[in-house]
C-alpha cells in the first residue's frame, strides 16, 4: 500500500465570524530585537491574518516568533531578527475575531469516539507496540524519497556503532536523507571510526577499548584541523566510508551546531549558538519530514522551529511528520511539553531503530 498525504483542510472564511472579521492590527516595532506591547506569537500550526480584507496565511512560520507583514506576505521572526519600524501582528485572540486565526484543524481526521471512553496504555512508552508506526514509516519515507524532503536530527549514538553507522551510511547513499542536523560529536566520532574504526576510543565492531584509545577522538580532530575542513581529510586520508563521507559524497546538506563542552572542534562546527540556529531553520524550511534521534537538545531545538505544516511551490499545503526516537520517555515527554504537539514518538534504541528502518527499506526496494 502506498502512502498517502492527508488534505489540509482551510477554514470556511464564508463562515459569518470569519467573512465579516476585522483586518488584523500592525504596530511598528519600537526598536531593533523588541515587539510592541500585545505581539502575537505564532505557533506550530497554520495561522492566518486578515489583511486589507483578504486572509492571509504564514507560509514559513514557526513556534515563539513575531508575526511581521513584509512584502505583502506573513514572515515569522525571532525576537532577536526584529528591526525597528517592522510591521508585527498585536493581538492575543486566535479566533479570529480580531483578525488573526490559529488554525490546528486542517490535517484531523474523523475522531469520532468509538468504544471504551476508558482504556489501557493510551500513551507511548517502552510497552507501546509500535510495529504500525514502522510501517507507516517505511512507506513514508518511500514517498519522500522522491516527492519531500527528509531532515535528520542525531545524537552520536549512531556512530558508536560498526551496523548502525553503516546503516544511515546507507540510507544517505539510498536517497532517503535530504539533510542532517547534529552536533560536533556525531561528526568527530563517524569520521573517528573511519579514520581509526574507534569512537571515543572503543573498536566501533567489538566495543573494546584500545590502547591509548582516548587519544583517538582527539587525534582524529586534530588530523581535519589540520587538514582545514572535513572534506579536505576525507580526500587526504581517502576515506571511504561513514556518515560524513556519504553526505560529502551525495551532496547532502549538513549543520553541525557546536555545545559549550565540545573538544576540538571540527572546522565546519559553528560554535555561535544564533548562526547556528540560523542554519538549523535554513534546512529546516525546506523540510516535510524530520526524524530526530537520541539527542535532547538538537531535538528541542528542531521541534520548536518546525511548524506543522508546509506550503510547497504550487501554493498546496502539506503536513510536516515529526518523528522523535529516544530510549528515554523522559526525552519525548519533554519535547511535547515544550509545544512539539504533533511529534510521534517512538520509544527504543536508536542504533536498533537506524538498522530496523534501513533493512526493511531495503528489503522493500
Amino acid at each position: 500500500m502506498s502512502f498517502q498525504l492527508r488534505r489540509y483542510m482551510p477554514p470556511d472564511f464564508h463562515e459569518p465570524s470569519l467573512r465579516d472579521a476585522p483586518n488584523a492590527l500592525l504596530q511598528e516595532a519600537p526598536a531593533d530585537g523588541v515587539a510592541p506591547f500585545g505581539y502575537h506569537a505564532t505557533s506550530i500550526f497554520p495561522e492566518y491574518f486578515r489583511v486589507g480584507g483578504t486572509w492571509l496565511l504564514a507560509e514559513d512560520s514557526r513556534m515563539d516568533c513575531v508575526a511581521v507583514y513584509r512584502n505583502g506576505k506573513i514572515d515569522a521572526v525571532e525576537f532577536r531578527n526584529l528591526r525597528q519600524g517592522d510591521l508585527v501582528f498585536v493581538g492575543r485572540t486566535e479566533d479570529g475575531s480580531e483578525g488573526i486565526l490559529v488554525w490546528p484543524y486542517g490535517f484531523s481526521e474523523d475522531h469520532t469516539l468509538q468504544g471504551d471512553a476508558f482504556a489501557f496504555r493510551q500513551g507511548r512508552s517502552r510497552e507501546t507496540a509500535f510495529s504500525r508506526d514502522y510501517d507507516e514509516l517505511y512507506r513514508l519515507l518511500q514517498y519522500e524519497k522522491n516527492h519531500g524532503n527528509i531532515l535528520w536530527v542525531m545524537g552520536p549514538a549512531c556512530a558508536f556503532d560498526h551496523d548502525s553507522r553503516n546503516a544511515f551510511a546507507g540510507l544517505i547513499q539510498d536517497g532517503y536523507v535530504h539533510g542532517l542536523i547534529a552536533g560536533n560529536a556525531l561528526a568527530t566520532h563517524d569520521l573517528e571510526g573511519a579514520y581509526l574504526n574507534t569512537a571515543l576510543g572503543q573498536d566501533i565492531y567489538t566495543q573494546k577499548n584500545q590502547p591509548n584509545g582516548h587519544y583517538n577522538h582527539l587525534d582524529t580532530l586534530n588530523r581535519v584541523r589540520t587538514c582545514g575542513s572535513i572534506n579536505a581529510f576525507i580526500h587526504e586520508e581517502k576515506i571511504s566510508s561513514g556518515i560524513m563521507y556519504s553526505c560529502i559524497e551525495r551532496k547532502v546538506p549538513f549543520v553541525l551546531g557546536g555545545s559549550i563542552r565540545d573538544d576540538g572542534p571540527l572546522p565546519e562546527t559553528i560554535g555561535d549558538v544564533y548562526h547556528a540556529q540560523n542554519s538549523m531553520r535554513d534546512l529546516v524550511r525546506n523540510a516535510t519530514t524530520v526524524i530526530c534521534m537520541a539527542t535532547m537538545l538538537h531535538t528541542i531545538a528542531v521541534g520548536n522551529m518546525t511548524p506543522s505544516y508546509r506550503v510547497m511551490q504550487d501554493g498546496t499545503v502539506r503536513e510536516i511528520y515529526f518523528y522523535v526516537v529516544d530510549i528515554s520517555e523522559f526525552m519525548i515527554r519533554k519535547l511535547a511539553d515544550r509545544g512539539s504537539l504533533s511529534a510521534k514518538s517512538i520509544v527504543t534504541n536508536a542504533q536498533d531503530f537506524v538498522v530496523q528502518v534501513y533493512k526493511n527499506l531495503k528489503d522493500k526496494a
